[in-house]
């Protein structure tokens, strides 16, 4: 299978109750270890990109990533649909950059911008994304944060009166809204009770009936690889997520897309603090990366199975 647009995905997880997915990539140990998870769970995939991952390992490199992975997977026997996905792409050049260079769905975040020019910008990247075929995210709302080039202060929750004409004006096929989540490993203050506002989510929902609504900063910052990499001289005391409970609830409902970095990266870098504690001879990558990919692929299998839903989807 070749890559796809996140049309016909989002459209099984409305129906199934589940959600797709998307996993944010910056190097070959990630892209294998999320891949690899997929293929032994038989689910759909989004692999998203954001602009600085783009610098970092640079849009070439993450495009041929992918397709071995596809490849990889169809010599397994397996015919893995991955949509290729822009995450909090600002300008539409940058869009349009993206579209160009073959991925199948972008995300055109206007949500720094007035209502009015929010929908203007969403829209030009929506009639060229659609004129080549590829499916177009936009956000309502704000989520509080700092990762990668997104560096919000304060939560705005997303405006139900908005969203019915918000959609209509600018044609995008998934929404992002602010509902509680937010960016980075630091989502909650120590001792505040982390909690979603449904009550937005389900409002949403009933004025874009079918229409499937997209969660960022979705990551749980799992408390074991917090604490592993604090035991092994990390300093990340106060690193709270968003409970897998609620993230569940969220994917059974409108919720058909759950975007996922922050737990990418803890369960690397904890595993490789890990290792060089106690293995403070090595200095060939493969011997740290080795476990730290297997890391990423059993917390994907498990985010796969008991939190989005989507294991055995394909």
């Amino acid at each position: 299978m070749s890559l796809v647009t996140t049309k016909d995905m989002f459209k099984k997880a409305y129906e199934g109750g589940y959600a797709i997915g998307a996993f944010n990539v910056n190097n070959m140990e990630i892209i294998q270890g999320i891949t690899d998870a997929a293929i032994e769970e038989k689910a759909p995939l989004i692999l998203q990109v954001s602009s600085g991952a783009r610098k970092y390992a640079k849009h070439v490199y993450l495009m041929k990533l992918i397709e071995a992975a596809i490849e990889d997977a169809k010599n397994q026997g397996v015919d893995l649909p991955i949509a290729v996905h822009l995450d909090h792409g600002d300008t539409f050049e940058l869009c349009k950059s993206c579209i160009d260079g073959g991925f199948t769905s972008v995300m055109i975040d206007g949500s720094h911008h007035s209502f009015e020019d929010n929908i203007k910008l969403t829209k030009q990247v929506v009639e060229y994304a659609h004129a080549k075929g590829v499916t177009v995210e936009g956000e309502l709302g704000q989520l509080a944060g700092i990762e990668d080039d997104v560096n919000v202060a304060d939560h705005a929750f997303t405006e139900p009166d908005q969203v019915e004409e918000f959609v209509s004006k600018t044609g995008v096929d998934s929404l992002a809204i602010a509902i509680g989540t937010s960016h980075g490993a630091f989502k909650f203050k120590p001792g505040q009770k982390p909690q979603l506002r449904f009550d937005i989510l389900e409002e949403v929902t009933k004025r874009l009936p079918g229409f499937p609504i997209v969660l960022h900063g979705a990551s749980s910052v799992i408390p074991e690889f917090v604490q592993m990499v604090n035991q092994y001289g990390g300093q990340m005391p106060d690193a709270i997520g968003i409970p897998e409970e609620m993230l569940r609830q969220a994917a059974k409902s409108a919720v058909c897309k759950i975007n996922i970095d922050s737990d990418l990266r803890l369960a690397m870098t904890a595993t490789v603090r890990k290792h060089f504690a106690e293995n403070p001879g090595h200095f060939d990558p493969r011997q740290y990366l080795t476990p730290a990919r297997s890391a990423i692929k059993d917390m994907v299998k498990r985010k796969l199975t008991n939190v989005l839903g989507c294991s055995g989807k394909i």
